[in-house]
C-alpha cells in the first residue's frame, strides 16, 4: 500500500455535514474514512473501523469543500474606482467589463498566471475546493485561447464567456459571428461550457439564441448569465436550452421561478439556479429570491462571482453568511447551496464527470462512500458559526481529492 492509498481516520467530529439524503444531511458525533482520493466510510464516531493513520479534528465541525460554480478569474487591471463610484451613488451597467479587456489584453502570460494563482489559493485558504472559471476577458480568438490556457492550469471547470459583452470598436453582429464561429472553433477543445451574458447592455434574446444554438451544435454545456439587472428572458433562455445553470436570476416572474421548477421534473436534469451574493452587494441590487426559489422546489447554488469589477472576493464563506442573514436562507440550505447545488451547477454531483484534463472523477458535493475526499474543518462546532460569526477566518484544514492543502 503507498502513501498515497493509505486510509485516514477522521474522527471527535462533532458535526458532520455529508449533503447524503440517507442520512437527513448531517450527522452528530461522527467519523469519517479516507483512501486515495476519495471517501471510504461515514459513521457514528464509536463505531469507525480501524485506518493507517488517526487525526481527531477536536470536536469540530466537518464539511464538505466549497464549490464555486461561478467566477472570472483570469484577468489584469483593477476598477477600484468604478466600485467607489457606485458606492458613492453610480448606477451598475456592464459597460466596464472593457475596462478589465484591456488591462487583460495588455498583461504578459505570466501576470495572468500569478494572478489566477493567487486567487484560488486565497479560495483554498477559505474552504473552497472545486472551482470553475470563465474566459471573457480577451474577446478576441487569440486572448480568448490564452485566457483558457491560463484557467486550465488551476480551475476544476473552464467555461467560455466570449459572449461577455461587444469590445470596443467592434461592429456587434460582426462580432457575434466571430464568437459563434472562429472563436468558439478554437476555444471549444479547452473548455467544457458555454456561458453567454444575456443582459442589457451585452446581448439580447437573439443574440443569446445564436450563442447557445453554437454551444449545443457542439455537444458544449450551457450557462447563462441572467436577470441581472431587470427582467428578461434569460430564466426562459437557460431552461429552454437545457442549461445547467442560470446566475444571478436577481430579477425573476412567477413564469421563471415555474420554469427553473419544472425543469426538474420527470427525473430529468434541470436548470439550476444560483445566486450570487456577494455581486449583488457590490452592485447594490437587489438580493436574488433566494428564499422564494426554494421554497418553489427549484434547485439553488452559491457561488462568489469573483471579477475585479463587480465582486472582488473569493469568500464563499462571506456568501454563506450573506445568504443566511440578509436572504432568508437557513444555515443548512446555504451549505448545501454552496457544496452540492455548486456541484450540480456544473454537472460534478454524480461519478464519472471529467475535470479539464479529460481525467474521471468522483463526484464531489457531498461527503459519503465513493464521493471525492474534498473537505474542510471549521475552527467551530457546527457549521451554523459560518453565520453566527460572520467575517471570521473559520476554515482551519481542508483535504483535497485525499490531500491536505491547509
Amino acid at each position: 500500500m503507498t502513501a498515497a492509498q493509505e486510509s485516514l481516520l477522521l474522527d471527535d467530529i462533532s458535526e458532520l455535514t455529508t449533503n447524503d439524503e440517507a442520512d437527513g444531511g448531517r450527522l452528530a458525533r461522527a467519523a469519517l474514512v479516507i483512501e486515495g482520493d476519495h471517501i471510504a466510510w461515514v459513521g457514528a464516531a464509536g463505531s469507525a473501523p480501524a485506518a493507517d493513520r488517526r487525526v481527531a479534528v477536536g470536536d469540530r465541525a466537518v464539511l464538505p469543500g466549497w464549490v464555486d460554480s461561478h467566477t472570472h478569474l483570469v484577468f489584469a487591471g483593477d476598477r477600484t474606482a468604478e466600485f467607489e463610484a457606485r458606492m458613492a451613488g453610480q448606477t451598475y451597467s456592464a459597460g466596464g467589463i472593457n475596462v478589465t479587456v484591456a488591462a487583460t489584453r495588455a498583461a504578459g502570460d505570466q501576470e495572468l498566471d500569478a494572478n489566477i494563482k493567487q486567487l484560488v489559493a486565497q479560495a483554498r485558504r477559505g474552504g473552497t475546493t472545486t472551482v470553475e472559471t470563465k474566459t471573457g476577458y480577451g474577446l478576441s480568438v487569440a486572448e480568448e485561447v490564452r485566457s483558457a490556457h491560463v484557467a486550465r492550469r488551476y480551475a476544476d471547470a473552464v467555461t467560455f464567456l466570449g459572449a461577455h459583452v461587444v469590445p470596443d470598436g467592434h461592429d456587434p453582429n460582426e462580432y457575434l459571428d466571430l464568437v459563434t464561429g472562429a472563436m468558439l472553433e478554437a476555444v471549444a477543445p479547452l473548455v467544457s461550457a458555454v456561458d453567454v451574458f444575456c443582459e442589457v447592455g451585452a446581448f439580447d434574446e437573439a443574440a443569446t439564441r445564436r450563442v447557445l444554438d453554437a454551444a449545443r451544435s457542439r455537444d458544449l454545456a450551457r450557462r447563462l448569465h441572467g436577470n441581472q439587472l431587470g427582467y428578461g428572458p434569460g430564466v426562459q433562455l437557460a431552461v429552454e436550452y437545457g442549461a445547467l445553470s442560470v446566475d444571478h436570476v436577481g430579477f425573476v416572474t412567477d413564469a421563471d421561478v415555474d420554469a427553473l421548477v419544472s425543469s426538474w421534473t420527470g427525473g430529468q436534469r434541470g436548470t439550476v439556479a444560483t445566486v450570487l451574493p456577494a455581486c449583488d452587494l457590490s452592485t447594490k441590487m437587489p438580493l436574488a429570491p433566494a428564499r422564494r426559489l426554494l421554497d418553489a422546489g427549484a434547485v439553488v447554488a452559491i457561488a462568489t462571482n469573483c471579477n475585479p469589477g463587480t465582486s472582488f472576493t473569493t469568500s464563499m464563506a462571506f456568501c454563506v453568511a450573506t445568504a443566511v442573514l440578509q436572504m432568508g436562507m437557513s444555515v443548512r440550505e446555504a451549505v448545501r447551496a454552496a457544496t452540492l447545488g455548486g456541484a450540480i451547477a456544473l454537472g460534478m454531483h454524480q461519478d464519472g464527470w471529467r475535470d479539464v484534463h479529460g481525467r474521471a472523477q468522483p463526484a464531489v458535493g457531498s461527503i459519503r462512500p465513493g464521493a471525492r475526499a474534498d473537505l474542510q474543518i471549521l475552527d467551530a462546532p457546527s457549521a451554523a458559526h459560518l453565520a453566527y460569526r460572520p467575517g471570521m477566518p473559520l476554515t482551519r484544514a481542508v483535504w483535497k481529492a485525499g490531500i491536505r492543502e491547509l
